[in-house]
């Protein structure tokens, strides 16, 4: 786990120490804003809004300001403006983001392009519907299966035992916020909507890792199909556009190589703590 966590912090700072030898300091913007309503048949069209901005100023901070002060109508989800919740992954400048999380100033050229996301069925303006991949993700029974993790008899009441290794092993990929950009970036995805997904099929693996789940048979037997693990292209996509740093490429083929047996397929089981007696 400490490993995981070491790794993450210097990848925050590599990203820090990137983004401000790239930073691009400006008063204004032009934002370009990809707008249509698909339930009133619209057809799409881009409206241009000169935005002021500082050094700290987010695409989404811009985006609202332009809401509030020049469009009330522009379609746009958010909720925690903090990189958490992943309501606002948006296409920006052709590259599925985060918009709470990409500031302005790390961005080239005097336009912002803002387009909702690729692979997702278009509701209006930059919101798009989730609904598809949501349902990939549970497919994946996305949750610890195990007879002990139902606590039926609260007198038996005890804890898993885990190792520091056995942490590190799936925590990198419970980092998913669910935002949808490796979904978007997926030529996969874009082919095939039977497909999971980058973000399906590495949250089958965190669950996969995790010494606490006992179904490994049933979990196998999800994704062997001709729309399952082996339609993947290892493109990598996914894992460039991820902002939490999750890697889901990395959990696919981690996933593919224990179908496979190039990886050893005798997974370890988390003992029961025995509970002390009074």
């Amino acid at each position: 786990m400490t490993d995981t966590i070491e790794k993450l912090e210097r990848l925050d700072k590599k990203r820090s120490k990137e983004h401000k030898e790239k930073e691009i300091l400006r008063s204004s913007i032009t934002l370009k804003i990809l707008r249509a309503n698909r339930a009133a048949n619209e057809p799409a069209h881009y409206d241009t809004i000169e935005v002021p901005v500082q050094r700290s100023t987010t695409v989404l901070d811009a985006l609202l300001w332009a809401k509030g002060y020049k469009d009330h109508s522009i379609g746009i989800r958010y909720s925690c403006r903090m990189a958490s919740c992943g309501s606002c992954g948006m296409k920006i400048n052709g590259i599925p983001r985060l918009a709470c999380y990409t500031k302005v100033s790390e961005l080239s050229g005097d336009t912002i392009t803002c387009e909702p996301l690729s692979n997702f069925p278009h509701i209006r303006d930059l919101v798009t519907d989730f609904s598809q991949f949501f349902e990939h993700h549970k497919n994946m029974q996305p949750y610890i299966q195990n007879e002990n993790a139902d606590i039926k008899d609260p007198a038996k009441l005890s804890e898993f035992m885990q190792s520091p290794e056995d942490v590190d092993k799936f925590l990198q990929f419970s980092y998913c916020i669910k935002c949808g950009c490796c979904y978007a970036a997926c030529p996969t995805v874009a082919m095939d909507t039977k497909f999971p997904g980058p973000q399906a099929l590495a949250q089958m693996y965190r669950y996969f890792a995790d010494t606490r789940d006992t179904a490994v048979e049933k979990r196998m037997e999800i994704v062997d199909d001709r729309h399952g693990l082996f339609r993947c292209h290892f493109a990598g996509s996914c894992s460039s556009v991820c902002p939490k740093g999750v890697d889901p490429a990395l959990g696919i083929q981690l996933l593919r190589g224990h179908m496979l047996g190039y990886s050893s397929n005798e997974k370890k089981i988390a003992e029961l703590k025995e509970r002390l007696k009074k």
